[in-house]
């Protein structure tokens, strides 16, 4: 059962902007986080940004300045706003949510969104 869906990847030139959308199946106001993760060939997968329940927001260093994670509870939705885009950037985008109780932990990850920077 599909529970997270990301969309708004492609390609786009050096110093360019995307801006990446993972809506949720299941109510993410009750998130403990939302997470932008991204896997390049041949690389580690790697946290890009996270929103936590509190609201507060961590990012990749190299990302910090470029790019913005927001929250929409009432779209059930999560965004990443990337802008002045690099080379380097070019991944596939993976959203995960984290549900924490006192039960268990449960994790949701989207299908990925593939995001090509290039000239």
């Amino acid at each position: 059962q599909v529970q997270l869906v990301e969309s708004g990847g492609g390609w786009v030139q050096p110093g360019g902007s995307l801006r990446l959308s993972c809506a949720s199946a299941i109510d993410i106001a009750s998130a403990n986080s939302m997470n932008w993760y991204r896997q390049a060939p041949g690389k580690e997968r790697e946290l890009v940004a996270r929103i936590s329940s509190d609201d507060s927001l961590n990012y990749l260093d190299s990302v910090k300045g470029r790019f913005a994670i927001s929250r929409d509870n009432a779209k059930n939705t999560v965004y990443l706003q990337m802008n002045s885009l690099k080379p380097e950037d070019t991944a596939v985008y993976l959203c995960n949510t984290v549900y924490v109780t006192k039960w268990a932990v449960r994790d949701y990850w989207g299908q990925g969104t593939q995001v090509t920077v290039s000239s």
